[in-house]
């Protein structure tokens, strides 16, 4: 099967600006050289049915494959980057969803 693009969903708090923006600082180069593209963020989301998230911050990015995705978390850069994410934010939930394949 051909590699298929898979995103990213995240939901956040953040708790501490500076350190928050300590991560976002490094986050994008690092995303980039797994070939990782952000799509967007809103800090005002609507649920239109179900369980809402508890509000925060939702993102979406994505990589071409899942395999790039898991290089990319699995990476010691991104992994020691990530301790300003976990000391300013309340992470939800970091969540991989996999593309549909082509249909050609």
């Amino acid at each position: 099967m051909a590699d298929v693009p898979v995103f990213m969903l995240v939901n956040l708090f953040v708790k501490d600006a500076a350190e928050y923006r300590q991560y976002e600082k490094g986050f994008f180069p690092i995303l980039k050289r797994y070939g990782g593209e952000f799509v967007t963020y809103d800090d005002a989301p609507d649920t239109f049915e179900g369980v809402a998230p508890r509000s925060g911050r939702m993102i979406i990015f994505k990589f071409p494959s899942e395999d790039m995705a898991r290089q990319w978390f699995a990476d010691p850069q991104y992994q020691a980057l990530s301790e300003h994410r976990r000391a300013g934010t309340q992470l939800e939930f970091l969540t991989m969803v996999r593309g549909l394949p082509s249909r050609s």
